[in-house]
């Protein structure tokens, strides 16, 4: 196959996943799913896909971030994009470091993710805000940073904290972004 237009999508949920893939089929992309990181790394061994959208958490406290790694690790060229409905600082930095070309919080649509793949250099003409950070938002950036850490594992994350897992998962409900 062409990699210039596979695009292999890394998604748990099916119905997302075939929705995100029909957008895509619509604008020529020929398209490879997986759920988890043993499927990403089978289909490797078939494929050489040029572009690839990952979802930061997957089942069973499965991290995205491996999959980027693997991906990346496999053809350095590949153009990443990494959704998530678990958006922090911490995750989108190491995403990039990892080998992502761009980090989405969810809800994307296909147009924003096609133009995320011809965004691979910065842009200097970001604007930068004078705003300070709040406490909240610490601690939301803390406990995405330990997460990540972690490899999405709550009880660990949550021992790390010094917090009861239920605590944790409360505030992880509050501030989860759809």
């Amino acid at each position: 196959m062409d990699a210039d237009r596979l695009l292999l999508i890394v998604e748990d949920d099916e119905a997302f996943a075939r929705t995100l893939a029909r957008s895509f089929e619509r604008r020529g992309y020929r398209v490879l799913h997986a759920a988890n990181l043993p499927e990403v790394e089978a289909l490797l061994d078939a494929h050489k896909p040029g572009y690839a959208v990952v979802d930061l958490k997957l089942k069973g406290e499965a991290s995205g971030l491996a999959c980027v790694q693997k991906l990346h690790s496999t053809n350095e060229d590949m153009l990443i994009v990494v959704l998530t409905g678990f958006a922090s600082i911490a995750t989108a930095v190491e995403a990039v470091k990892l080998g992502a070309c761009h980090y989405l919080a969810k809800p994307s649509n296909t147009d924003d993710i096609e133009a995320a793949f011809g965004l691979t250099e910065g842009n200097i003409e970001v604007e930068l805000t004078n705003r300070s950070s709040s406490i909240k938002t610490l601690e939301w950036e803390r406990i995405h940073e330990v997460l990540a850490e972690t490899g999405f594992n709550i009880s660990e994350t949550a021992r790390r904290l010094g917090m009861h897992r239920r605590t944790l998962a409360r505030k992880l409900d509050k501030r989860r972004v759809n």
